[in-house]
């Protein structure tokens, strides 16, 4: 039975709700309704003009329909008179295939026919920086090599407890945080669930992180690279397939404790790991974290090329231990629904054509990848990333070739504002527009 969500304002003492839905560039767009406003939305969604958004859409095309997901409705733990809820987008009486969580859905939908279900967590890291984004926070954080620094993350204390409070009156389950590699960068582990349920968590943290830290008064920013000489901001995902409460993933026969089924799944996901780069990595600033120079902790933490591994943090998808795997090729301005998405889509397809990915390489892929020249390179830059999305025949059949071209078609237009007035290089400082356009990814 479909919950009422009239009926919870009033039990839960909620004054509003926040109806919102993410666009193709993962920017987080909401409406605030009054309680008294809920029955209505529930039934018929809060309207949004599309072409006010990042969606491939026109200012004559008609009204789109934000329609309230209500299992998955969060009570923000700072200011419990507001509910939270995530949106599926429909226009004229249809889904819009276009926007990312229906995109997601599609795919889930696809997993089900088989009885499978993905199941992931998320690591996001994501930086304390000052307000105008120049600095980190803690002029006290200067370790060069800080991850894991005890007094650097308890001079946070009283913002990384309030954030970790939230998640376990959530039920979360958070289990641990941690000052990440770069000075002034955090991370915050929760338990991994069904893929719809992270990525609406996933985008709910960005939120709440940011809001948190601007309680504070400082700022929190996920952008993949915002400073030079510093470890980027990934967002790694850790990935298992499941049958009812069977992990199809395990096989602990296996050397590394994979079924033949995960093998077949991680082929898929390097056969399109550079077309899934457009996705994964989806912002001009990306392309900095991707085979970045060294960083003052010496790793930049970052896969530059193709490759897979048992517990080996240098390469693009790790094993840490049997029946799962991490894919370490987002960062922190990947869209939350099209991560999950794009890791289903990828990993259907190995499955159905029995994908190999070869042996595991047991090398550290920071000093020893020049020895294997066959090893595909991941794309060094957005536009190159997006010309293989364009050919990659899995990811336009999976979302349709139509809404691959939108994507592409805004991340187009994103690149030709950048090159008017600037160039990309590694070796150049980030500029200012990469900052403005990126630091609230």
């Amino acid at each position: 039975m479909t919950k009422n969500l009239s009926r919870i304002a009033k039990q839960k003492k909620i004054k509003y709700f926040l109806i919102s839905f993410v666009d193709l560039f993962g920017v987080l767009r909401s409406k605030l309704v009054p309680a008294q406003s809920i029955k209505e939305m529930q039934k018929n969604g809060a309207g949004f003009a599309g072409f006010a958004t990042w969606l491939d859409m026109t200012p004559a095309d008609s009204d789109m329909f934000a329609i309230p997901d209500p299992d998955s409705l969060i009570q923000l733990p700072w200011k419990k008179e507001i509910g939270w809820l995530a949106s599926d987008l429909w226009m004229n009486g249809k889904p819009v295939d276009a926007s990312p969580r229906v995109m997601l859905k599609n795919q889930i939908k696809e997993l089900a026919k088989n009885n499978l279900v993905l199941k992931s967590g998320v690591e996001c890291e994501y930086f304390l920086i000052n307000k105008d984004g120049n600095s980190i926070a803690d002029a006290n954080d200067i370790q060069s090599k800080p991850c894991y620094d005890q007094s650097a993350l308890m001079r946070q204390y009283d913002l990384i407890k309030e954030i970790c409070d939230s998640m376990i009156s959530l039920g979360w389950n958070p289990y641990q945080n941690d000052h990440e590699d770069a000075n002034g960068q955090f991370e915050m582990n929760w338990d991994y669930t069904d893929s719809l349920e992270t990525a609406d968590r996933h985008v709910f943290f960005k939120f709440m992180v940011k809001s948190i830290a601007e309680k504070h008064g400082i700022r929190a920013t996920f952008m993949p690279k915002p400073f030079e000489n510093l470890t980027g901001n990934g967002c790694h995902a850790h990935v298992s397939l499941w049958e009812n409460d069977k992990n199809v993933f395990l096989d602990k026969g296996n050397k590394l404790g994979l079924a033949k089924k995960a093998y077949n799944f991680i082929g898929g996901i390097i056969n399109s790991a550079e077309a899934l780069t457009a996705l994964f990595n989806p912002t001009i600033n990306s392309y900095r974290r991707i085979d970045a120079p060294t960083t003052t902790s010496g790793a930049t933490w970052s896969p530059s090329k193709i490759s897979y591994s048992g517990n080996n943090r240098t390469h693009m998808i790790r094993v840490p231990e049997p029946g799962r795997f991490e894919l370490r090729l987002m960062d922190g301005s990947v869209n939350p629904y099209l991560l999950q998405a794009g890791i289903i889509a990828a990993g259907k397809d190995g499955m159905e054509r029995k994908s190999d990915p070869g042996e595991p390489l047991n090398i550290n892929m920071y000093t020893e990848s020049d020895n294997y020249p066959n090893l595909k390179k991941l794309p060094s830059d957005l536009e190159t990333a997006l010309k293989y999305l364009s050919e990659n025949k899995v990811m336009n059949e999976s979302f349709g070739p139509s809404n691959i071209k939108s994507y592409i078609k805004l991340r187009q237009k994103e690149l030709k504002e950048f090159n008017s007035d600037n160039s990309f290089s590694k070796k150049n400082p980030i500029t200012d527009w990469e900052k403005d356009n990126t630091l609230d990814c």
